[in-house]
């Protein structure tokens, strides 16, 4: 599905002499959330974004309507940034009994790392890596944090082919996507596989806070432990649903 990882930077020629260095292609996300369309546009304009590829699997919004598919497209062609719906992309996918994705345990989550293997995933994944290789563009969902949606999922597969994708949540510089900690990559699939001795430190965790029975050092040097290995993945894992 995912080519490999690309490498950039300075690399030996032949002959000892210097080749250039080689910028990975930038790729946004974004959430509308609850934003007004102008202060939607100020900060696509921020990041000099030319065009929304939608990514949700249904493109509207019973609380902000602003966001419907076909409301939209007009304002945002209005202020020169073009869109286009990926459905190939969207969420709500369902998770296989077989899955080898079973790090995640939301099952929103695990169905959609399930979808990424299919060939509908990858046509999708080409399709946009096409659009956002002609213009600035930014893939969008609803949520406005992006370890909230399965937008961070298509990040990982786009990182995962040389892309430096970045994720806006404010006009400040967006900040870079970073790979799941539990993402494996084999002969260009992603899987997410579960962690046998981090859920058990977890679980001894969760055993030690609700008898009381650990000191806070014992809980403190558990939770470190394991923090790091979980680094982002706990907000992966709540009851929210993908999109």
């Amino acid at each position: 599905m995912a080519d490999a990882p690309r490498i950039t930077g300075r690399k030996a020629a032949p002959g000892g002499a210097r080749m250039k260095c080689v910028a990975s292609p930038t790729l946004f996300t974004i959430g509308h959330s609850t934003h007004s369309i102008e202060e939607f546009i100020a900060l696509l304009r921020a990041h000099a974004v030319a065009r929304i590829v939608d990514v949700r699997s249904i493109p509207k919004s019973r609380h902000c309507p602003q966001f419907n598919i076909d409301a939209m497209p007009g304002w945002l062609e209005q202020a020169g940034i073009g869109y286009a719906h990926l459905k190939a992309l969207g969420g709500r996918r369902h998770s296989r009994r077989d899955s080898l994705n079973t790090g995640w345990r939301n099952t929103s989550f695990r169905g959609y790392a399930d979808y990424m293997g299919t060939s509908e995933f990858a046509a999708g994944l080409n399709e946009l890596v096409a659009m956002a290789s002609e213009r600035p563009t930014a893939i969008l969902c609803a949520e406005a944090v992006p370890w909230r949606c399965h937008r961070s999922l298509i990040a990982d597969a786009m990182a995962v082919r040389g892309w430096d994708v970045r994720e806006i949540m404010s006009a400040a510089p967006a900040r870079q996507h970073k790979l799941m900690p539990f993402l494996k990559v084999v002969e260009g699939r992603l899987t997410y596989p579960g962690q046998p001795e981090v859920q058990e430190k977890l679980g001894v965790l969760r055993r030690a806070l609700e008898a009381g029975e650990e000191s806070g050092a014992a809980k403190g040097d558990l939770v470190n432990e394991v923090r790091e290995r979980l680094r982002g993945r706990a907000k992966h894992t709540g009851s929210k649903k993908v999109v």
